[in-house]
């Protein structure tokens, strides 16, 4: 994929699906709700024994926009084909496969997987989407469906919509990404319940909005570096942010919530977090 300046919302599908192809990224069209186009009647239920690269034998060589991220392509004549342009004249948006593009998207559902993700990943190129982000790496793997509370990996074998060229250089794909795959995804939220959030009316001390943020930063730092005694250094951390922060009501659930991600990081649990913070805010009156 090219790089990126700004982010740009797709509006003629199959011109934005060529142009992607054109930079080696494997495309297809996607109808409501950001669905593929089901398998044609010969080709429903892989009766017709699935394209290359499928669970299934054989190759299939139906000309139809079948078998979901398998049938996307890079090759033109396939996408101006008569059969896809009866797709593309349905199709809401585009759809591609990252793992084709070499690429891995980290689907971040909403502002908490957000948070999430700015406190344990890397940067690497980001894409808005309507409710949070797609983090995209230079590298493929395996794809899985919730290895965190809102968190998905679109890579091999799987598909993605495209929202744009989006910001920032694109990074290696980490190991801490693999690993998401292979652990136990979380049954717990990742961030605690909104209404544990300060709702102090005092007066605000922040002489910018960046001064709040480079706080949060800070304590997120400090609690990913504890290296021990980490269920105290949290207590502590909370304590230090709610006594600068919380009488002003600034603090938000974003901002929560990336304390508790980091916390979540080093082992503590999201009972842990609520204790901590309750006990900080009982110290302080809050």
């Amino acid at each position: 994929m090219t790089q990126p300046t700004t982010i740009r919302r797709v509006r003629d599908p199959q011109r934005t699906a060529l142009s992607l192809a054109a930079d080696g990224v494997p495309v297809l069209p996607l109808r409501r709700g950001k669905m593929p186009f089901g398998n044609c009647p010969a080709c429903a239920g892989n009766a017709c024994g699935g394209r290359p690269n499928m669970k299934a034998p054989g190759p299939c060589h139906c000309p139809d926009v079948c078998h979901a991220w398998a049938a996307a392509t890079t090759d033109p004549d396939v996408i101006t084909s008569p059969a896809w342009a009866a797709a593309w004249r349905r199709a809401v948006c585009v759809g591609y496969h990252p793992g084709g593009a070499g690429l891995t998207v980290v689907d971040l559902d909403d502002a908490t997987a957000v948070a999430w993700a700015r406190a344990t990943l890397p940067a690497t190129r980001t894409v808005a989407t309507t409710r949070g982000e797609h983090w995209i790496y230079r590298g493929t793997m395996a794809s899985r469906n919730a290895v965190w509370p809102g968190v998905d990996i679109k890579s091999a074998m799987a598909y993605a919509r495209y929202l744009g060229l989006g910001t920032g250089p694109l990074t290696d794909l980490p190991d801490t990404v693999r690993a998401l795959a292979a652990a136990k995804p979380p049954t717990t939220p990742a961030t605690m319940p909104a209404v544990v959030a300060p709702m102090g009316d005092g007066a605000c001390p922040h002489r910018t909005p960046a001064y709040l943020e480079r706080g949060v930063e800070m304590a997120v730092d400090r609690i990913s570096e504890a290296r021990a005694q980490v269920h105290a250094t949290v207590y502590r951390v909370f304590l230090a942010v709610l006594s600068r922060h919380g009488r002003c009501g600034c603090l938000t659930d974003v901002h929560i919530a990336r304390l508790f991600a980091a916390a979540q990081a080093k082992g503590e649990t999201v009972r842990h977090c609520m204790d901590a913070w309750a006990n900080a805010r009982s110290r302080l009156g809050l």
